[in-house]
């Protein structure tokens, strides 16, 4: 947990996310408006580049089903508003899902996690670092303390990914990472057509399925 890759991907995010905070209202709404677009064009193409590496289509698919099902019987967009003052802060969920999941979805944090966790090779978490720093100054501007929230969310994943890293290298196999990269994909495109404001998704209640998608790529395997 105490990995430097993690701890600098960590502070990297608050840093971005206060400078979004503390100079995000000198920046006009037209222009903000104008970079989320262009981030949630983005998002939706990373997320489509993401799902072409599913190695099985129809784990994904029951991973989304199973996660989503799990996520909105416990309504986990809703649990996560309950860490502000204003319960259901719609901003601050939003804020918190839309950062946490473009910060820790993909092969860049599993197999950097993996990486620094096994090699101690953490070029790929200092590189993953720069662009969430970035990407928080202007997901702060807009969203507020939620983004900030995010970093704690980013510190215990893939510190818990780098701590336990020769137990889970199995994730970089083609198996577990198409799938899983698949998953995230599939979570992507739901945040970008939320930024772009065309349908208001709970992406947050889909998180699960990123637990579930490795557990029935498992079983997939022994048949």
């Amino acid at each position: 947990m105490l990995n430097i890759s993690v701890i600098v991907n960590t502070l990297a995010i608050i840093a971005g996310s206060i400078l979004g905070i503390l100079f995000g209202k000198i920046i006009k709404e037209k222009y903000k408006k104008l970079v989320f677009i262009a981030i949630g064009l983005l998002t939706i193409g990373l997320g489509i580049d993401l799902f072409l590496d599913a190695t099985e289509i129809l784990i994904v698919l029951f991973s989304m089903i199973v996660g989503g099902i799990i996520g909105e019987t416990i309504d986990i967009e809703k649990q996560l508003g309950k860490l502000t003052a204003k319960k259901g802060d719609a901003n601050f969920v939003k804020g918190f899902v839309t950062s946490l999941v473009l910060f820790v979805v993909g092969p860049m944090t599993i197999i950097g996690s993996i990486q620094a966790g096994v090699a101690n090779n953490n070029d790929l978490i200092f590189i993953k670092s720069l662009m969430d720093g970035i990407s928080s100054i202007v997901f702060a501007s807009t969203f507020g303390v939620g983004v900030v929230f995010s970093a704690l969310g980013v510190y215990l994943i893939q510190g818990l990914l780098v701590t336990f890293a020769s137990q889970l290298y199995f994730l970089q196999t083609e198996i577990y990472i198409g799938n899983l990269s698949a998953i995230g994909g599939l979570m992507m495109i739901a945040l970008g057509l939320r930024l772009l404001e065309i349908k208001e998704i709970k992406v947050g209640n889909f998180l699960p399925a990123l637990i579930i998608g490795p557990f029935l790529s498992f079983i997939f395997s022994l048949f």
